[in-house]
């Protein structure tokens, strides 16, 4: 199987310590691709729609963004990190998921990410790893993935694990590792299923696409749903 990774901070830091533990069962039976932002992705979104109007391939920062698309588009489980900075995901993390726009439902969600599974691993020292977590769920629900697991901790002691109580510590490491024992014993051969929110989310998407883009058929969006067969028949849940 394959796993990508993507983190939202370079520091090794409990996050990172949290994605060890529970990719640890993980190496030497899989194949980990694994990112560090803003290492891997440097360059902010400028909001100048060209992903949308000429496709990704143009956007300037291509070169930076396209290996981890294709890593996230070719792996059977993504893991998404990051602590919570100021209640929210790293600044880092949000640059690249901007350039991940054209990826949203109403535009060109990729039919592979249906049938995905992923991981979403967020700490905090006091409130806000839940509120992290969002940021990055709100943007993979909307890719079109339904199986979405969230593991968001509170530190409350300090943000050191060398630091933190030894009950504290095991106590946490017991909850990673249960959720990465739920995901080794995933039959990866078999699609994620895809839940009703995101199908009635797809439904509203193709209305859009019928309604508003049928008057602009140079729309690559709209080219894109036609092309996919989508506002036929075909879903892209459906192999």
């Amino acid at each position: 199987m394959k796993i990508a990774v993507i983190n939202g901070t370079e520091k090794k830091g409990v996050t990172f310590k949290l994605k060890e533990m529970f990719l640890e069962k993980f190496r030497g039976n899989a194949e980990i691709s694994e990112y560090y932002l803003p290492k891997d992705c440097r360059a902010f979104c400028a909001g100048c729609t060209t992903c949308f109007v000429k496709g990704e391939d143009n956007c300037r920062n291509n070169q930076h963004t396209k290996p981890i698309r294709e890593a996230i588009e070719n792996a059977d489980l993504l893991v998404f990190t990051s602590p919570a900075y100021v209640m929210h995901t790293t600044g880092a993390m949000k640059t690249f998921l901007d350039h991940m726009a054209f990826r949203w439902m109403p535009h060109r969600p990729h039919p592979v990410m249906f049938s995905k599974r992923a991981v979403i691993i967020t700490q905090c020292l006091g409130a806000g790893a839940k509120s992290a977590a969002k940021d990055i769920k709100d943007s993979l629900s909307w890719w079109g993935i339904s199986k979405i697991k969230v593991f968001a901790t509170s530190l409350m002691s300090d943000i050191s694990w060398e630091k933190l109580p030894q009950k504290k510590q095991q106590k946490i490491k017991k909850k990673i590792l249960k959720l990465s024992n739920h995901f080794v014993k995933i039959n990866y051969g078999k699609p994620a299923h895809t839940k009703i929110k995101t199908k009635l989310k797809f439904y509203l998407c193709r209305m859009i696409q019928k309604s508003i883009r049928k008057n602009q058929a140079e729309s690559l969006d709209y080219k894109y749903w036609t092309e996919q067969g989508w506002l036929a028949h075909r879903r892209p849940w459906k192999r």
